[in-house]
């Protein structure tokens, strides 16, 4: 039995886990690492420690599907919807600028849900705090090193973390990468935001009538979303939770501070904006150095093949572009490697 290495247990790394079990059943053993302490990446529900608090998106905070995707990819879309894991979004989001034909939705759970959903399908090996260093060739297999200083040799690799973090590996890597793969990693480009969750005790009603805007003029802030109303999720017994994003050229000339003290600048233009919000009972920062993907590696059909046998491939949304249908093709193309390299 091949024995496969899911690195990041995103949505692309979740959604590959899924489609290689589907596809393959019981003839491929499936890891997933992620150097995090749960699922989610980019997709990351955070949880207050106090179990008053509703519950947050401080990454993704819905799914937009084209009417072109939601018809490519309606199997997933249908899966999604029938296992309540998506719901359409029909909450006010203020300032969403919405094109014609295109669907919005929603995770009543929180956008880690979706990850969640597909690593419970893929029936994986889920190991989280595995921190990946290095990448080594041993013959016909890869030793792939952990932080903690440990490592075990896999028949296949899929990295689907950000490309900067796959440049960073030791090992072989550097060695293997052809110029023009090379040149073409170095190209990719991401943003980098700040984002804040806001928990408040319950009882604590907000003022305003939407459940999300999109802040136009601010060089702080660019988005708030109030997020148990955008899921529909208000609970007299849970205070409700409200979640900051800030602009992509405040992450950027902030990118190297600590997020200790960027965030009385983000609390400060918060009032400003929202001068009758209550008092928050926890307040959580986040620092997404990888937040978006603004240049992704041209003419790429969703992965890039780095080494045949043993299979290395790397893959995510640098190799499509940023939202849920990229990761789904993504995906996909992995898959289609995985096939074509166990037949």
């Amino acid at each position: 039995m091949s024995r496969v290495l899911i690195v990041g247990a995103g949505l692309t790394g979740s959604l590959c886990a899924c489609l290689l079990r589907r596809e393959l059943q019981n003839k491929v053993q499936i890891v997933v690492w992620d150097k995090a302490r749960g699922a989610g990446g980019r997709m990351t529900t955070t949880r207050p420690p106090d179990s008053s608090c509703s519950s947050a998106d401080l990454g993704a905070q819905y799914v937009t599907a084209t009417a072109a995707y939601a018809q490519s990819h309606h199997s997933f879309y249908s899966e999604l919807l029938s296992s309540g894991v998506l719901q359409p979004l029909d909450s006010l989001i203020e300032g969403l600028r919405h094109k014609e034909g295109n669907k919005d939705y929603m995770t009543p759970l929180g956008m880690g849900s979706l990850v969640k959903h597909f690593l419970s399908e893929s029936g994986a090996d889920v190991f989280f705090e595995h921190h990946v260093t290095g990448l080594f060739l041993r013959g016909a297999s890869w030793e792939v090193q952990r932080k903690a200083g440990d490592s075990e040799t896999f028949d296949a690799v899929v990295l689907t973390m950000p490309v900067p973090q796959i440049l960073q590996l030791q090992g072989d890597m550097g060695q293997i990468l052809s110029v023009q793969q090379r040149q073409q990693l170095d190209g990719v480009v991401y943003s980098s935001r700040f984002a804040m969750a806001l928990f408040f005790p319950p009882g604590v009603v907000f003022s305003f009538p939407w459940a999300a805007h999109y802040v136009t003029g601010n060089p702080v802030i660019c988005y708030i979303s109030a997020d148990s109303r955008k899921r529909n999720a208000d609970d007299p017994g849970h205070g409700p939770s409200l979640v900051v994003h800030t602009t992509v050229p405040f992450g950027l000339e902030h990118l190297e501070e600590d997020k200790e003290d960027v965030q009385p600048i983000i609390l400060q233009e918060l009032q400003k904006l929202l001068p009758d919000l209550p008092q928050p009972a926890i307040i959580k920062c986040q620092k997404w150095r990888y937040s978006q993907v603004l240049t992704s590696v041209p003419d790429c059909p969703g992965q890039m093949t780095i080494h045949d046998r043993p299979l290395l491939v790397c893959a995510g949304d640098a190799f499509s572009h940023t939202n849920f249908d990229g990761c789904v093709e993504s995906a996909l193309s992995v898959l289609r490697v995985l096939k074509s390299w166990r037949s």
